[in-house]
């Protein structure tokens, strides 16, 4: 019990981070805050991006090992708190989690989730099927506990109009929203959208 508090208490010591890049490898990068140099793993894509000698904020999470801590940042709130969903998952580490974040834009990533279809999750590397079919069932009922109002954020502008369309029908805001998550992602155009929710709202 106590083990787990220490955890726990670790895990809030570092949550943001201001500072100046000072270097960066392959994986991390050391920023430096006050004097001192947090190294912070950050995604490919991020890694990139940076460059040092430049200013840098992150949100970070404090990953607390019996031999080690580290530290893993991000530039969006969103995406840690995401990425602190992925850890939940039996299967899924902070290499993985990085990953996932890696594959696609956090709003795809949500929306596949949603919609069951795991498949974006499949090209992650140390993520096989079986732990991306896991991520699926465990985290598309968390989705909606995120303060990011993923409901909305999931919907594009053809996804906006087929749910106005819907909502002037008379149906209720949850099942209009149960109804586009089973919406195939190769539908584009509006109409198609809103006569396969009118079929699943149908059953």
């Amino acid at each position: 019990m106590k083990n787990g508090l220490n955890k726990l208490i670790y895990r809030y010591m570092i949550s943001y981070l201001k500072g100046t890049i000072l270097n960066k490898n392959a994986k991390s990068i050391t920023l430096l805050v006050n004097g001192l140099g947090y190294r912070v793993f950050v995604t490919p894509a991020l890694l990139e991006k940076l460059k040092p000698e430049t200013e840098l904020e992150l949100h970070t999470y404090l990953r607390h090992k019996d031999d080690s801590m580290d530290l893993y940042g991000f530039k969006l709130k969103e995406e840690l708190e995401f990425f602190e969903l992925l850890l939940t998952v039996s299967g899924v580490g902070p290499k993985s989690g990085l990953g996932v974040l890696q594959v696609a834009k956090l709003t795809d990533i949500k929306k596949a989730i949603l919609r069951d279809d795991p498949s974006i999750l499949y090209k992650v590397s140390g993520v096989g099927k079986k732990t991306a079919e896991r991520i699926v069932v465990e985290l598309k009922n968390k989705l909606d506990a995120l303060p990011t109002g993923e409901t909305y954020i999931a919907l594009d502008d053809t996804d906006t109009e087929a749910f106005d369309a819907l909502a002037s029908l008379g149906y209720s805001d949850p099942d209009i929203r149960q109804a586009l998550k089973q919406i195939p992602s190769e539908l584009t155009d509006t109409e198609a959208k809103l006569k396969h929710a009118l079929k699943y709202l149908g059953k």
